[in-house]
């Protein structure tokens, strides 16, 4: 069993490497096109010089983002920075400003509620809006 785990361990290699390149976008491919790694990862496989010079030369450098780093010509790209919601003020200054809508939008409510009720109440009574006396000035 021990004489066919050299062969697994290279056929796993040889095809998380073809796998790897097929998946990573052309413009974050280093040295080739992507094209060539696929054939260098296939054609020379099996003695493992394909899969272990894509994984050293090829495939895009960890912590980096597409499009940055000087192989794109560009300037060392900044690692990404995940905030958690509780932590970002942007997100939390939105929550204010969305609770602040709402309480507006709910005293509106509350209003116009008071008002339709005040207008039935009339409406029942028999004095509608038109026969209340004007206020004095």
């Amino acid at each position: 069993m021990l004489r066919y785990l050299p062969f697994l361990l290279v056929l796993a290699l040889w095809i998380y490497a073809f796998i790897d390149c097929l998946n990573t976008p052309e413009e974050q491919v280093r040295n080739l096109p992507k094209a060539v790694w696929v054939l260098v990862i296939l054609l020379f496989g099996e003695v493992l010089v394909g899969p272990v010079a894509w994984l050293a030369a090829g495939r895009p450098r960890s912590g980096r983002l597409p499009g940055g780093g000087p192989a794109a010509g560009g300037r060392p790209a900044e690692p990404a920075h995940w905030v958690a919601p509780d932590d970002n003020p942007e997100f939390l200054r939105s929550l204010k400003a969305a609770g602040a809508r709402d309480e507006a939008m709910l005293k509106d409510w509350e209003a116009d509620l008071r008002r339709r009720e005040e207008e039935l109440r009339r409406k029942e009574r028999g004095t509608g809006p038109e026969d209340t006396p004007p206020a004095a000035s």
